[in-house]
């Protein structure tokens, strides 16, 4: 049977060689999986309108990039480390949203206080007891960025991650495509650029769809997607993503619920700072808008049912939340470290300082009432940057609009920063609700754009706030400006999962904080 098996794989797999830049586990024929191999590795796979560069130009190019790039006369004046750690910087974003696939669009909606939640329409959910969330509308593969062959196929948190990958580079100066960047783009050092891009729930479309076929009369295991686990599985995202960029540093996926985001983030960070690579695109990617998603989270009791009001539904700190509402996207930033970033003359957009993960080892879904794990993932976090609590004047909570877990955030937030005269606080997920383990890397996303506009997007909804919530501590009801210091990007986890992530502006000098002050 498992020969059988691989022999069906490996037929398809011809025939899907798009979708799959590998060759076939089994095939009678060695010289045509030569030759498909040959073919996959002459270029950008998924992107049709790429050049294409014969094996002999592409590795001549890799050899003349240096292993190690060499500080650049631009560096003079510049600190290349921060407590003896390689500054890591953020060159590029990108994102896939219900607001939006462009990171300018995306963040001006949420300036504007639009909300990306409505009535579901990708399936009849009449008898799911919630009917909304914030679904993505018509993915078109953002203008060939991923083909329309690879968006039919593949699972949608696949195809959502390698637009938004593809933007984060584009944005990074870095356009695979062709023209001028595309240059800058095939002179990367491939072995020295990561991915680490992650998903909580990975590919549930896929697994949904290959159930009803088996389970369906008259269809069964024969009508199946060949690539139906491939694609289930929560590595196959950002593996994909290497294969089309050619990137062979570090590269594996993350899943750690809905801090995901975080923690890819904070293992791509490491990875540059300890000199395993100088690039690495870092995220998370959840498309959970189903059937069996949305059913199954209204049956933990998770989700809010305010069927009647969707745009007023996810409505953090506000004494009538009754649960999150779900969304779905990716986040995914360029990091890379700054000696790298100065030597290609790129865009910096922001510094990562640091980050850190706890776990509450207390319950599956509910978080500690006191806070002790959130409070000792901040702790580290601010430790491992070396920054002070007074320098951060910016949150972005997690804020889910649960009632148990939006209070026990806040009130270790209050403890920690409420003597911070400019804290500012607020929570994507009222506009665009929960993206699971995306949640983080799009609200990082919004993080840095905060930082390069000098404005918060408001928090919507918040119309009662529940007692004991310190109002002068969040943003509004519109938006609000603010010089943004240091931001500190909260994500939490069933498992008791806790990430605290800190960025900031760009300062070509290291000792900018208080610590540095105080020392």
């Amino acid at each position: 049977m498992l020969s059988c098996a691989s022999s069906s794989f490996a037929s398809s797999s011809s025939r899907f060689s798009a979708v799959a830049s590998t060759s076939s586990p089994s095939s009678s024929s060695s010289s045509s999986i030569r030759r498909e191999n040959q073919q996959n590795h002459r270029g950008n796979h998924f992107s049709p309108k790429a050049k294409r560069y014969s094996r002999t130009t592409r590795h001549r190019r890799e050899r003349a990039t240096p292993h190690r790039i060499s500080a650049a006369a631009s560096t003079d004046g510049v600190d290349l480390t921060r407590s003896g750690k390689k500054r890591v910087v953020i060159t590029g974003i990108g994102a896939v949203t219900a607001l939006g696939h462009d990171v300018d669009e995306f963040y001006s909606r949420l300036l504007d206080g639009e909300s990306a939640i409505k009535p579901i329409t990708k399936f009849d959910c009449s008898n799911i007891t919630t009917t909304f969330a914030g679904e993505i509308r018509n993915f078109d593969g953002c203008d060939g960025l991923v083909p329309p062959r690879m968006v039919k196929r593949a699972d949608p948190y696949i195809s959502f991650m390698i637009a938004a990958a593809k933007k984060a580079l584009i944005h990074a100066g870095l356009d695979m495509r062709d023209g001028e960047n595309a240059e800058k783009f095939n002179e990367l050092d491939k072995q020295r650029c990561g991915v680490v891009i992650g998903s909580a729930m990975g590919g549930m479309h896929s697994f949904q769809q290959a159930n009803y076929e088996l389970w369906t009369p008259g269809r069964g295991s024969k009508k199946m997607n060949p690539f139906c686990i491939p694609f289930a599985i929560t590595n196959m995202g950002g593996a994909l993503v290497a294969m089309d960029l050619k990137f062979m540093g570090p590269n594996y996926s993350i899943a750690a619920a809905c801090a995901t985001g975080n923690f890819c983030m904070m293992n791509a960070m490491d990875h540059i700072r300890n000199g395993e690579c100088d690039l690495c695109l870092a995220g998370a990617s959840d498309a959970a808008v189903l059937s069996s998603g949305i059913a199954g989270f209204a049956a933990s009791k998770a989700l809010s049912t305010r069927n009647d009001d969707p745009e007023g539904a996810s409505r953090p700190w506000d004494k009538n939340r009754d649960g999150f509402v779900m969304g779905e996207g990716c986040g995914v930033l360029c990091l890379e470290s700054l000696e790298s970033a100065l030597a290609r003359d790129a865009p910096i957009l922001a510094e990562i300082l640091g980050g850190a993960a706890t776990c509450d080892a207390h319950h599956m879904t509910e978080p500690l009432p006191n806070g002790a794990g959130v409070r000792l993932a901040i702790g580290r976090a601010l430790k491992n940057a070396g920054v002070l609590a007074e320098d951060v004047n910016y949150i972005n909570a997690h804020a889910t609009s649960t009632p148990a877990g939006d209070l026990a955030e806040l009130r270790t937030i209050t403890d920690i920063f409420g003597e911070n005269s400019e804290l500012k606080i607020n929570s994507t997920k009222s506009l665009i609700g929960h993206l699971l383990g995306a949640a983080s890397a799009v609200e990082a996303v919004a993080v840095i754009k905060a930082i390069g506009t000098g404005e918060l997007h408001p928090n919507k909804n918040l119309e009662d706030p529940d007692e004991g919530v310190r109002t002068d501590l969040l943003v509004g009801t519109t938006k609000e400006k603010l010089k943004v210091k240091v931001a500190l990007s909260n994500s939490f986890g069933f498992g008791g999962h806790n990430s605290a992530v800190l960025f900031a502006a760009y300062d070509a000098k290291a000792d900018t904080f208080c610590r540095a002050a105080s020392a």
